[in-house]
């Protein structure tokens, strides 16, 4: 975790090295960060094992003997971890470059490194909280990569006890897992504090401009086609049927994507488990942001409960709840729609706090303004949007948690083309049929840069002669604050 974190933090730099090179220029984010971002760890350290470590010999693909070992492991941990911290970093540095300190830094010709710096510091705080969330996540992500590599690591030997029903060892690990959460969280917590300083408490922050970036609109019309054009391709083939005169066939004419060890033909597999999983990924997602934007309005409440749920990995939460419905297709599901909400809780609690500090509120609250006004016209525009483009960024990984479940039996059973079953199925033959992992890596990669790039389109034009969160005006016929003739003048 130490070495993940580390490549978590180097891959962070580098997603939003452009934008810090460009004063914050407004930008879409990039189509490779985007299919990073998106990629569970048990996929990517399948994808690395299976590379790196079986087809070039890089690096040892198994095994826990010394500090060359940790090298894929901590990769398939910290680059999707970092890819996501990256871009959610990304998404509001436009916004601290375009404050009237920083112009004013500009203006005077304080050096540019020096302005990236300070506008680094003025987003982590809204950042942190989450930051705080992948440290334990990583903990949960590393059940599969443990289980993957053989490594004799926290998360492998608490599913290990789980499985077991070794309720010593079981009952250790979560409490490690909760004490962790517990540090990560305090830790975070306090880092605001000292990065903010008293200007959250004092109600003095400065609300940053909201930006409409110009959204490419090319790569999310070719990874939208791309993808049809698998699921248009593979729906009418037949999943199910066997061919063992063709195991573990080439990509070809007759099958594009190969076959795997029984002879089925994969991109028939890989359309027909899209169906099932995108459609539940859908499902899970829109009622995991309603969660986390309702719960994130109440932090007293969210805070600790996600802080709770957090430190517990999907993989227990499935096990929990096999043990109470008693398993079925609906297992993978309620597990990860009971821990999905926690991050989004998380940031809509960590940007209200700052929203809530900022001066223009101060000077709407003194006008007259309740608070119902400024949760509708103030709070909320300022945080749905972005919250909004976080569950986005998690859609393919909800839909990717719910194939890391069947990735370690705890979903679709065979001879389900459910998208973790593939991965399973097809790992003991990486290395004689590296297509039968790759080809399902590559689709689900482009489903994740589709969900991601497609996030662009919720950026709202303001209106004109708006100047940002301060400069917006009320609706008509909504209700306007006492003082409302000295309103704009404030302004």
């Amino acid at each position: 975790m130490a070495v993940a974190l580390l490549v978590a933090a180097c891959t962070a730099a580098a997603v939003c090295a452009r934008t810090l090179y460009r004063g914050g220029r407004t930008r879409p984010g990039g189509t490779g960060s985007a299919m990073l971002a998106t990629l569970p760890e048990f996929l990517t350290a399948s994808v690395l094992a299976t590379v790196v470590g079986v087809q070039l010999g890089w690096l040892p693909a198994l095994g826990w003997y010394g500090p060359r070992y940790t090298v894929l492991p901590a990769l398939a941990l910290g680059l999707p971890a970092g890819a996501v911290l990256g871009r959610l970093l990304d998404d509001q540095l436009p916004g601290a470059f375009a404050e009237p300190w920083a112009r004013a830094a500009a203006a005077r010709g304080l050096p540019r490194a020096r302005i990236a710096r300070r506008a680094v510091r003025r987003c982590l705080p809204g950042l942190l909280p989450n930051t705080a969330l992948f440290v334990v996540g990583m903990t949960g992500g590393a059940v599969a990569v443990e289980q993957l590599y053989d490594i004799p690591g926290l998360g492998r030997t608490t599913l290990q006890a789980a499985l077991a029903q070794d309720l010593p060892v079981l009952q250790a690990g979560t409490l490690a897992l909760l004490l962790l959460a517990a540090l990560a969280t305090g830790a975070a917590r306090l880092a605001v504090r000292l990065l903010t300083g008293p200007a959250l408490r004092d109600g003095a922050l400065p609300a940053p401009p909201r930006l409409t970036p110009a959204v490419r609109r090319t790569p999310p019309l070719l990874l939208g086609g791309a993808l049809l054009a698998v699921l248009a391709a593979g729906l009418p083939r037949d999943p199910l049927a066997l061919d063992t005169t063709a195991r573990l066939r080439p990509p070809s004419w007759a099958h594009p994507f190969g076959t795997d060890a029984l002879g089925r033909d994969l991109l028939a597999r890989v359309a027909h488990g899209a169906l099932d999983t995108l459609l539940l990924a859908l499902v899970i997602s829109a009622g995991t942001l309603l969660a986390g934007l309702l719960l994130g309005l109440l932090p007293r409440l969210s805070g600790p409960l996600a802080d709770t749920v957090n430190a517990v990995p999907p993989v227990l939460a499935a096990l929990l709840v096999t043990a109470v419905t008693g398993g079925g297709p609906a297992t993978p599901a309620l597990a990860v729609a009971a821990v999905a909400w926690a991050p989004l809780a998380t940031h809509t609690s960590a940007l209200l706090r700052q929203e809530r500090a900022a001066l223009h509120l101060t000077a709407t609250r003194a006008l007259g303004a309740g608070r119902r006004y400024l949760l509708r016209h103030e709070l909320l525009p300022a945080v749905v949007p972005s919250v909004t483009r976080h569950a986005l960024l998690r859609l393919p990984g909800t839909a990717l948690a719910l194939a890391a479940l069947g990735f370690l039996g705890l979903g679709a059973q065979p001879p389900s083309p459910e998208w973790g079953r593939l991965l399973a199925e097809n790992q003991p033959y990486a290395e004689r049929a590296p297509w039968a992992v790759l080809a399902p890596a590559a689709v689900l990669a482009v489903l994740g840069a589709l969900a991601v790039t497609s996030a662009g389109a919720l950026h709202r034009r303001r209106p004109a002669g708006s100047t940002g969160a301060a400069g917006k005006r009320p609706a008509a016929g909504a209700a306007r604050p006492a003082g409302a003739a000295r309103e704009k003048s404030v302004r």
